[in-house]
């Protein structure tokens, strides 16, 4: 989480609001890539899941898989944005501090 500002420190340049558009977007960028990747390894699991367990099943017990599907991609959404939002409070700066005032 630390790296997210200590790269967007680099890139701004001792410009405040670059600084704090730029750890926005290097988080949000960073989220929709976990998400991405996250999201294709959960639905490849799921449809194996779902392949498998529709030949093991009686034609009684299967199911619907969309609501598992829904109900899964939705939890990898909230978690995602949860992560994203604490990298961003973490590293947002308000003010600038004064490196005059050394203690």
């Amino acid at each position: 989480m630390r790296r997210i500002g200590v790269a967007a420190s680099r890139i701004a340049k001792d410009n405040l609001v670059l600084y704090n558009f730029y750890v926005i977007l290097i988080s949000f960028l960073f989220s929709l890539f976990v998400f991405v990747i996250a999201g294709a390894m959960l639905i490849f699991a799921l449809t194996i899941i779902m392949y498998f367990g529709n030949e093991v099943m009686p034609s009684d017990f299967q199911k619907d898989w969309s609501a598992i599907f829904t109900i899964c991609m939705t939890a990898l959404a909230i978690i995602v944005v949860m992560f994203n939002l604490f990298g961003i409070f973490l590293n947002l700066k308000l003010q600038k501090r004064d490196k005059t005032n050394v203690d």
